[in-house]
């Protein structure tokens, strides 16, 4: 490892070519070094700005894309819902009606709301009531069973034509329920794996999202600390080249050197002032959300406690 020297062995004559030649090693050194970490210094601002760039493009892609296509789909399922409802009542509805049709009385007789019906049961009672009380010959007997047996099978005809007229009508309407419930259930199920998808697609954007900013953190505190590393080597730096100028024979290597310090001072015053406006605006940050009352990441506490210590 190259040692730093002392002032008065630096200015020893019989070690003066050395210590030279040493100083001038560890110059080099604390300058590599020094620039080293101020390039690094520079890849963490980079890498910054790039996990914010994604940072904006995983937001807009969750909130501009998937959360508005998710709650498209999401309206669509709610109207088929209320759709839906309104299928069911109609079938429950119509399935009634169809018992109704179908239902029997406590003597398991077919009941029957129809006029005509009543008409020709009147008929046959009348023709009854003339067998069971008037004088009738065979001849005139028959006749009237005959007319009696052909009006109860009108009756029964004009009976089963209706029922199966109506009962007919209301089993087609329930089968085209049906049919239309199972499009609707089969469109439920379709828009709600839509909905899904985009509300999966949305999570794991806002997943990518805290993890690209708990990388942020990791770098901000990186970054804090390369920063101070590096400015340790700088001042080490400046500290050799100060020795260096009483070596220095003219004054033209001395402006030399000296400019040269002055090129390297005024770039890590640069890399100073951008870290330090990065800081402050985190710091600001920090302060709100601490006067908010929010929980303060490792950096953000780190910041306001050297703040205060200031």
């Amino acid at each position: 490892m190259p040692f730093y020297m002392s002032s008065e062995k630096l200015n020893s004559p019989q070690n003066s070519r050395i210590s030279f030649q040493e100083l001038q090693t560890q110059i080099e050194e604390f300058r590599k070094k020094r620039d080293e970490l101020n390039g690094k210094t520079k890849d963490y601002i980079n890498q910054l700005q790039d996990i914010d760039t994604e940072v904006s493009k995983y937001l807009k892609l969750a909130k501009d894309d998937y959360k508005k296509k998710r709650d498209y789909w999401n309206e669509k399922v709610r109207k088929l819902k209320d759709k839906k409802i309104e299928y069911k009542k109609m079938l429950d509805k119509s399935i009634e009606e169809k018992k109704d049709l179908q239902g029997t009385n406590k003597n398991g007789k077919i009941e029957n709301k129809f006029l005509s019906i009543k008409q020709i049961e009147r008929k046959i009672e009348g023709l009854e009531r003339i067998i069971e009380t008037e004088n009738l010959n065979i001849s005139e007997e028959n006749s009237i069973i005959d007319k009696i047996k052909e009006l109860a099978q009108n009756k029964q005809e004009y009976l089963t034509k209706q029922q199966n007229s109506y009962t007919f009508k209301i089993e087609r309407k329930i089968q085209i329920i049906k049919i239309n419930l199972n499009k609707i259930y089969e469109q439920l199920n379709k828009w709600s794996n839509k909905s899904q998808n985009y509300h999966s697609k949305m999570q794991e954007s806002y997943q990518i999202i805290n993890d690209l900013k708990e990388k942020k953190k990791r770098i901000e505190e990186e970054l804090i600390d390369n920063k101070k590393s590096a400015d340790i080597f700088h001042d080490k730096f400046l500290g050799l080249m100060n020795q260096k100028k009483k070596f220095s024979k003219g004054k033209k290597q001395y402006k030399s050197s000296s400019k040269k310090s002055k090129k390297y001072h005024n770039a890590n015053n640069q890399r100073n002032e951008d870290l330090e406006k990065l800081k402050q605006d985190k710091l600001a940050t920090a302060l709100e959300k601490q006067k908010a009352g929010k929980k303060l990441n490792l950096f953000e506490a780190r910041l306001i406690l050297e703040k205060s210590k200031r």
